[in-house]
């Protein structure tokens, strides 16, 4: 269950008739029903949930130890690199500027043009591995998002 959890994958518990209920969590991915249930109750539930995955989608983590996780697969990253991606999965789906990216990643000077754009390619290669991709904001910045063919793949397998 932990595992469905922290790849960000909607779960349906199914409660013993006379069992007590799960605790209620602040997860909107988990949802219960009492057994038993007719097909349709199930089937309405389960689509209830498939629609909460969707608008409530699996955000990227990042570890101490460099380690960036994204539904059930993972990468691990360099320490530039982490440092790029924090700020980026702090803002996923949002751009972030070149300069909070340099900032974060050389904290005691600015890098060049070229140092930040090496990494950020770098970068963008890891993370095609977990099917997220850094989108180039043309004045303005990066944004960290998840590929279209990841989503397409997390819908049919909530279907």
């Amino acid at each position: 269950m932990e595992q469905l959890r922290r790849a960000g994958t909607p779960r349906l518990l199914v409660v013993d008739g006379d069992g007590q209920p799960p605790d209620a969590t602040a997860d909107c991915l988990e949802d219960w029903i009492r057994a038993p249930a007719s097909d349709v109750d199930v089937a309405t539930r389960i689509e209830a949930l498939r629609r909460r995955g969707q608008r409530h989608a699996a955000r990227p983590t990042l570890d101490a130890d460099g380690l960036c996780r994204f539904r059930d697969s993972w990468v691990s990253l360099s320490p530039v690199e982490r440092s790029l991606a924090a700020a980026l999965v702090e803002r996923y789906g949002a751009v972030v500027s070149r300069e909070v990216l340099g900032a974060r990643a050389w904290p005691d000077a600015m890098p060049t043009r070229n140092a930040l754009d090496v990494h950020m390619l770098r970068l963008r290669r890891r993370l095609a591995e977990l099917g997220l991709e850094v989108r180039t904001i043309r004045a303005r910045g990066y944004l960290l998002q998840e590929t279209d063919a990841g989503r397409a793949d997390q819908v049919g397998a909530a279907r």
